[in-house]
């Protein structure tokens, strides 16, 4: 027989082997046991979560002579047949590339014949999002009164593509990602099977990789044994073959960026393109990393959401200490533009490390957060004992009297803001939670200010969503309904259409004065 592929070979036969999907599974067997069979599924969620795999187990169970606790019994007449292909029971279609309408009327013809044997007739349809719309209206009034004998089971990883027509017709089911552990523990099972040794920070290091997706954590596995087939499976050996980098590369490499040292991460970037790393995928982990040091210095119980070592973590912690949290924002912001850049661009190193140099000169930008990273510099080197003088060598070097005006704004402008515009501009999310979807969606873009009188003004990039508020008096009312109930009291707003999108980056955003972080702030005109 050829070789099969892991996740291939590996298939579960059984509900038992299926991993990570437990409610769904439950309920199915439950509906086999009880005979509350629908005649209608969708099964929806991310790739590799197993939705082919349990429809396939199903369609099994459901023919199945000698059903158990498990599903299908595997020995069966049916069962055999089903699992080699060859029952006409159970019939598996790809809709990506039978997505017309003529597949889906010869689909509705076949239905009309009753199983040859067996109880039911199943039909898989696979990716069924690529259907035309043709295509589901065809399918609407047989997925609707199908016969009794027809079983139909929808899989799809966009299901906000599917009509609301045939989501109504369907019992739905979401399949979760698979945790890391849930996947490493399969994989070590699997091994074990195979009779090959491996350490568990190399599969839990590929259960992280797989993302939640079993078929992907196999792959990769399947991708490493086959590099060193015959040797124990290790960790550095899953980093050589995977093109990955050692979770302590990234811990060195944020030291190296909070010390603003270009030349050591010069350095790092250089060995990792020598030993044919992936530039893309370490700026997309390393802006992971710099999530997690977010997290852990936003909780004080960061082990209960971040899924890692001990000692990992206390590293995390104890380089996030010489980071400020408006610093890691900017830090996620900048390297997440250039990791978007880097996947169409020839000279992916070039656009790392420029963005790496801006990083450490927070001068070349004049947005709020590097005007905080250029602070933080500035104390950093007045705690050493660096006296920062006017230069004209570096003119962009923001000087210590412009520094000192900072505080006195800031002071200034929380005295002129009232209590009630305060509490609106930090709990603002309470207030879009009260709006309908439409009022929140053309909320979504605007800036939160203030005009000289002390109103609250909600400033608009967009003319669509200025219209929608200041030429509605319902919707007006409804805003300030919302508003009132946050701030315990009516609270006058003002909307605002500015000219072009300079002028609207130009205002100031109360939210980051009184909501998430502390900026400096001017009154509106």
């Amino acid at each position: 027989m050829s070789y099969q592929a892991l996740y291939r070979k590996f298939r579960p036969d059984s509900f038992e082997d299926v991993k990570g999907q437990d409610a769904i599974v439950t309920t199915l067997k439950n509906q086999i046991e009880s005979d509350h069979i629908g005649h209608a599924y969708l099964f929806c969620g991310t790739r590799g979560t197993g939705k082919t795999t349990v429809a396939k187990v199903f369609a099994k169970a459901v023919n199945c002579e000698n059903p158990g606790k498990n599903g299908p019994c595997g020995e069966c007449g049916m069962c055999r047949l089903i699992a080699s292909g060859t029952s006409m029971n159970v019939v598996e279609m790809d809709a990506a590339s039978n997505n017309k309408v003529d597949d889906i009327r010869q689909v509705i013809e076949e239905v009309q014949y009753s199983p040859p044997q067996g109880k039911y007739k199943v039909y898989i349809i696979d990716e069924v999002h690529m259907l035309s719309a043709s295509a589901f209206n065809a399918l609407l009034k047989t997925l609707e009164e199908p016969p009794s004998y027809m079983i139909f089971i929808l899989a799809t990883t966009e299901v906000h593509k599917i009509p609301l027509t045939i989501l109504s017709r369907c019992q739905r089911y979401d399949f979760k990602r698979i945790p890391v552990d849930t996947i490493a523990g399969r994989l070590r099972e699997l091994l074990e099977r195979e009779g090959i040794q491996a350490e568990d920070k190399a599969l839990t290091y590929i259960a992280k990789l797989a993302d939640g997706a079993l078929r992907d954590g196999l792959s990769l596995l399947e991708q490493c044994i086959s590099f060193y087939f015959g040797e124990r499976l290790t960790y550095e050996n899953v980093l050589k073959v995977l093109g990955a980098v050692d979770n302590e590369v990234y811990a060195s490499f944020a030291g190296l960026l909070a010390e603003n040292d270009i030349v050591g991460m010069m350095g790092v970037i250089d060995r990792i393109v020598i030993e044919g790393k992936d530039l893309s995928r370490f700026c997309d982990e390393f802006i992971w990393y710099l999530r997690n040091m977010l997290v852990a210095k936003s909780t004080d119980h960061p082990e209960q959401i971040l899924d890692m070592p001990e000692e990992n973590l206390k590293e995390l912690e104890e380089t996030g200490g010489k980071l400020e949290m408006d610093m890691l924002f900017r830090y996620i912001r900048v390297l997440s533009e250039v990791e978007n850049q880097m996947k169409y661009a020839s000279q992916k190193r070039v656009l790392f490390e420029v963005a790496l140099i801006k990083l450490c000169k927070p001068e070349m930008e004049r947005d709020l957060e590097s005007v905080i990273n250029r602070l933080h510099n500035l104390e950093d080197q007045l705690s050493q004992g660096v006296m920062v003088q006017n230069s004209e060598k570096d003119p962009a070097m923001p000087q210590p009297d412009r520094v000192s005006e900072v505080p006195e704004k800031k002071k200034m402008m929380e005295s002129a803001v009232s209590q009630e515009v305060k509490v609106l501009a930090g709990n603002w999310g309470q207030v879009l939670n009260q709006l309908d979807s439409v009022s929140r969606t053309m909320l979504n873009h605007v800036t939160l200010t203030v005009n000289d009188q002390g109103s609250l003004v909600v400033a608009f990039a967009e003319e669509t969503s200025y219209s929608y508020f200041a030429g509605n008096p319902e919707h007006t009312e409804m805003l300030t309904g919302a508003a009132a109930q946050v701030a315990g009291k009516l609270v006058d707003i003002q909307f605002k259409m500015t000219a072009d999108q300079r002028e609207y980056d130009a205002l100031p955003e109360l939210r980051g004065l009184f909501g998430d972080s502390d900026i400096e702030i001017e009154t509106t005109k």
